[in-house]
């Protein structure tokens, strides 16, 4: 397996990183949650930042929508009668984002993530190509942000704390001056654990906060 890289390297966006991501995907386990919940998808989408390096979209969800309004997010959303996980994550891409990729750019999924207000989501990755350039649709998508992969390997991510209202430990990465929580926490920190370093971390263990549970 490997290590992480040095503090404060950045990753370049080139295609031997793609192939990294794509050949670490495809060595991977993958756990399935069973499907007792409503099932969605979202897209963990690797695009070229203004500098070269490579980042991640993450978005805050307009404070108008009725479910999770005004959370942080990662593209995505339920899984419509005949889709797949990834037709799904490339639909909510396009929707949200205004990026319109094909299957060709799907490297590959991650754990399915069971949320406690009753979904079962399946993370993909998404290699966006070069000169992508995200136009958020307002209705969805209050905010967007490129952010650097390098962040993730912050030293205090993750954070995990305890609440009384569960036995399990609550996730958190600090991003964009503020604190993403579970679910997204979660999918991040299994992104750069098995998708950057190699190493064959579980996250459903993990707990969200309780203003997430509705």
């Amino acid at each position: 397996m490997s290590t992480a890289p040095p503090e404060n390297r950045f990753y370049r966006f080139e295609n031997a990183l793609r192939e990294r991501v794509l050949e670490r995907l495809r060595g991977f386990d993958l756990e399935v949650a069973p499907r007792e919940g409503k099932a969605a998808a979202v897209a963990v989408v690797i695009i070229e930042g203004d500098d070269g390096n490579a980042c991640f979209l993450l978005t805050r969800r307009a404070t108008r929508l009725r479910a999770h309004a005004g959370q942080w997010a990662l593209p995505g959303g339920r899984v419509d009668p005949g889709e797949t996980f990834e037709q799904t994550a490339l639909r909510e891409l396009e929707e949200e984002l205004g990026i319109d990729l094909d299957a060709s750019a799907v490297l590959g999924r991650l754990d399915d993530f069971a949320t406690r207000s009753g979904y079962v989501i399946t993370p993909v990755v998404v290699w966006a190509g070069a000169g992508c350039k995200p136009t958020p649709n307002p209705d969805e998508v209050a905010e967007v942000y490129r952010v650097p992969l390098a962040d993730l390997d912050a030293p205090e991510v993750p954070e995990l704390r305890r609440i009384p209202e569960s036995d399990r430990p609550v996730i958190s990465i600090p991003l964009v001056g503020t604190h993403i929580h579970a679910p997204t926490a979660a999918v991040l920190f299994q992104f750069r654990e098995v998708a950057i370093h190699g190493r064959d971390t579980r996250v459903s263990h993990y707990e969200q906060p309780v203003f997430a549970w509705k």
